[in-house]
């Protein structure tokens, strides 16, 4: 929702987005800034993808159509495929191939790897980063497969029912607690006076995240201390 309000697509009830200081709403010269990837096909059906790749070239005159080749290739697509029989996955890899290649200094990414098989995906978590290397600007990904994109993220903002919970470098947000897991008798009596955000139970086992930048240094014997897991905390902070 907000990522379709940043680009013109829906409008907002109440508030407004800015673009430094300019409202982002039915701005031309603001939206040909920002360019957003999403779930929804916007391509004409019988559209061919070279012709996608030209297209965005119209709108978008520093698009990097040679790259867009290229990545076409090593992805496997075939760029005289129309859009409408391309599967799942290579409907998400084509307008993925077509938002690395755009020249906008905000490229907005919303579920980059829907239908996507491991290699894919990994593929394209390489690819965005070598394009990152060439050229920096700002990627903003929007995910449900959080754990996947940990390594990949600088920076984390966790919405939750319209409200910001976090809005924090990665690292930050990872160093600022630990998991503790074994026994759950063990945990619970190691845990009493600790900052307990969440946990799970398995059998007599139990695990939980504690807030806290500083893991104790005296960890008795069947307690493990490990590091956070960004996908495990997006599931304790939103519980």
């Amino acid at each position: 929702t907000l990522l379709n309000i940043i680009t013109g697509r829906i409008f907002a009830d109440e508030g407004e987005a800015l673009y430094d200081g300019v409202p982002v709403a039915e701005n031309d010269s603001v939206q040909g800034r920002i360019y957003m990837m999403s779930e929804a096909n916007h391509y004409p059906e019988g559209m061919r993808v070279s012709d996608m790749f030209r297209w965005s070239r119209e709108f978008y005159g520093g698009f990097d159509t040679e790259r867009a080749h290229s990545l076409s290739e090593a992805f496997g697509l075939n760029t005289r495929s129309r859009v409408k029989t391309l599967s799942t996955g290579y409907n998400t890899l084509c307008k993925a191939i077509v938002a690395l290649c755009v020249d906008a200094p905000f490229i907005l990414l919303d579920e980059p790897v829907l239908g996507l098989d491991a290699h894919h995906r990994e593929l394209l978590y390489r690819s965005l980063l070598e394009c990152y290397a060439r050229k920096p600007r700002t990627y903003i990904i929007s995910t449900h497969l959080i754990e996947e994109v940990s390594g990949v993220i600088e920076h984390v903002a966790i919405l939750h029912r319209g409200r910001i919970l976090r809005d924090c470098p990665c690292e930050e947000l990872l160093t600022g607690g630990y998991t503790v897991s074994g026994p759950a008798a063990a945990v619970d009596a190691f845990t009493a006076d600790k900052a307990v955000l969440g946990g799970d139970t398995l059998g007599g086992l139990k695990s939980v995240c504690i807030l806290s930048a500083t893991p104790p240094a005296d960890v008795p014997a069947g307690i493990e201390i490990t590091r956070l897991s960004l996908q495990k905390l997006f599931i304790r902070m939103t519980e």
